[in-house]
């Protein structure tokens, strides 16, 4: 299973539009960050995390000629405004192209995108995606699915697990019963936004503390905003590290 890192930048990209700080003027591609997604291949399978607001530029950059399943994290608007990008993938290969999120989530994308799942009378266009709620463990082209709820400030968002490797993006506390379910993970990408505090998301300091009970081997941080400089990452604790866009690696 191959993991790509296809978006590792909080809801406004890095750099920040209209911002001059060092970080935004940095000619170290590694702090050029769009939005946050993932991409998951296995065997000839592809299974894309959220539908970035920056999807098209990531499939274009990555190669990505078809998308097999999406799975959504939560439905703020960084990480599905993209949805409309995966018409393409319909056009080349007629097939429609499950989802899966769980019952909030659906229900806001249905709402905000129901052409993309439904042809209304007089639209022109098919349905490109099949909508599937999810509320626990399933199973998707041979492989484990499982649903982690997350804290995301006063609302809710949802991790997945998947073998020893697990994405936990916007999120702000693992509740009790959701680190039950990470037990044994290896590979964390979890949301660590900044070196400072922040109500929605963990900071750097939060999200290492949140998985010190697991103690995984690698833990990579996500989401990260205009505020720190990818070279920073030497600050970092032994096994952890910043994720970068088009960060890749075999599990």
């Amino acid at each position: 299973m191959k993991i790509i890192v296809l978006g590792s930048g909080t809801s406004t990209g890095v750099p920040l539009v209209g911002c001059g700080c060092p970080v935004c003027r940095s000619t170290d591609p590694h702090d050029r960050r769009t939005r946050s997604s993932l991409l998951i291949c296995h065997d000839s399978q592809k299974i894309l995390i959220d539908s970035s607001t920056d999807l098209r530029y990531q499939m274009l950059r990555e190669r990505i000629d078809r998308i097999d399943a999406v799975l959504f994290t939560h439905a703020h608007a960084d990480h599905v405004n993209g949805i409309d990008d995966l018409r393409g993938f319909y056009f080349q290969h007629r097939e429609m192209i499950p989802c899966y999120a769980c019952p909030p989530t659906i229900e806001r994308l249905l709402k905000g995108f129901g052409y993309v799942f439904h042809r209304d009378d007089g639209a022109t266009h098919p349905p490109i995606l099949e909508a599937n709620t999810i509320d626990g463990p399933f199973e998707l082209f041979g492989l484990r699915i499982i649903p982690v709820p997350l804290t995301h400030g006063a609302g809710v968002s949802c991790g997945f697990r998947i073998g020893n490797f697990a994405y936990l993006t916007d999120c702000s506390k693992i509740p009790v019963s959701s680190l039950a379910l990470l037990q044994g993970v290896a590979t964390v990408i979890i949301d660590g936004l900044r070196w400072s505090p922040h109500p929605y998301h963990f900071n750097i300091a939060g999200a290492i503390e949140a998985l010190h009970s697991l103690h995984p081997e690698r833990i990579i941080l996500t989401h990260l905003t205009h505020e720190l400089f990818h070279s920073e990452g030497k600050r970092l604790p032994d096994g952890v590290e910043f994720a970068f866009d088009g960060m890749n690696f075999e599990l």
